[in-house]
C-alpha cells in the first residue's frame, strides 16, 4: 500500500483550484522529488493583479502555458505582461479544444482521454521536449499549466515522475485528484456536455493507465527511450533528473 498522499502537495492560491507542488513525491531508492522547483496548475487567465502578485511573491519566475494558440489568444495570460517572469507558450494541442468540430474533440467522442495523451506524445514530441528543456534550464521556480491542470499538465507531470522513479500507482493517484480539486467547476461543465463527452471533464484513472501502458508497450517501460528517440540527449535527461532529485 502506498504511503503517498497527493493532498500534501496541493497549494491554496486564491483563484486557483488545482495548483500543486511536484515536490514531495516518493521515488525509488528512497528518494523524494525535490520541492520548490516545479509547480503544476490550472489556467492563470482569470487571475487578477493581486492574485498574480501572490504567485510572483511565492517565487514563480517562469510560466509555461501548454494551451493551444487559440486558447491563449481567447483568454490571454497575465504572466505575459510581467517583466520579472519568463513566459513560454508551448502548445500541447493542435487546433482548438473549444471547437466542437476540432479533430481531437471528435476523436474524444469515441476514445478515452488517455488515448489523446498517447496521441500527444506521437504528434508533438518536439513540444514535449521543448517543455522539458525549459524546465531543465530555468534557474527559478517554474509553473506549467493548461486549462484545468489535468490533461496536458498531467502528461508533463507524469513524464517527470516516470523519469525520476515514481511508482505507477502514485503517478495515477497524482493524476486522479484533478477532478476532485476542480469538482465544482468541472462537474458544472460536465452537465452541459453530451453523454459521449462527459468523460473529458474527469480525470479517471483509466486515462493514466492507458498512457502508462503505451510507454510500457512502445518504449519498454522507459520514458527515456521516447525522449532519446525524439532528439533529447542522455546528458540532458541526466541533468533534468539530477535537478529533480539532488
Amino acid at each position: 500500500m502506498t504511503q503517498y498522499n497527493p493532498d500534501t502537495q496541493r497549494l491554496f492560491f486564491d483563484g486557483l483550484d488545482n495548483c500543486r507542488e511536484l515536490g514531495g513525491m516518493p521515488l525509488s531508492n528512497g528518494n523524494i522529488f525535490k520541492k520548490n522547483i516545479f509547480l503544476r496548475s490550472d489556467s492563470l487567465s482569470d487571475l487578477n493583479e493581486a492574485q498574480v502578485n501572490s504567485l510572483v511573491e511565492y517565487g514563480v519566475g517562469c510560466v509555461i502555458d501548454l494551451r493551444s494558440e487559440a486558447e491563449i489568444a481567447n483568454y490571454g495570460n497575465p504572466m505575459q505582461h510581467r517583466s520579472e517572469v519568463k513566459f513560454y507558450p508551448c502548445s500541447l494541442f493542435v487546433g482548438n479544444p473549444e471547437a466542437v468540430e476540432d479533430k481531437t474533440m471528435v476523436f474524444l467522442q469515441t476514445h478515452h482521454l488517455g488515448d489523446f495523451y498517447c496521441m500527444l506524445l506521437k504528434e508533438l514530441p518536439d513540444k514535449v521536449i521543448q517543455v522539458l528543456r525549459i524546465l531543465k534550464n530555468e534557474n527559478t521556480l517554474c509553473l506549467f499549466h493548461c486549462a484545468h491542470g489535468k490533461d496536458r499538465t498531467g502528461v508533463i507531470a507524469a513524464i517527470l515522475y516516470l523519469l525520476t522513479g515514481a511508482s505507477r500507482e502514485d503517478i495515477i493517484l497524482n493524476y486522479e485528484v484533478s477532478y476532485k480539486y476542480k469538482y465544482d467547476y468541472l462537474s458544472d461543465l460536465e452537465k452541459d456536455k453530451p453523454d459521449n463527452m462527459k468523460h473529458t471533464m474527469r480525470s479517471d484513472r483509466i486515462n493514466m493507465e492507458i498512457f502508462l501502458d503505451f510507454i510500457d508497450s512502445e518504449y519498454s517501460g522507459d520514458i527515456r527511450n521516447y525522449l532519446i528517440a525524439n532528439g533529447m540527449q542522455q546528458s540532458e535527461i541526466d541533468e533534468l533528473i539530477h535537478k529533480c532529485t539532488a
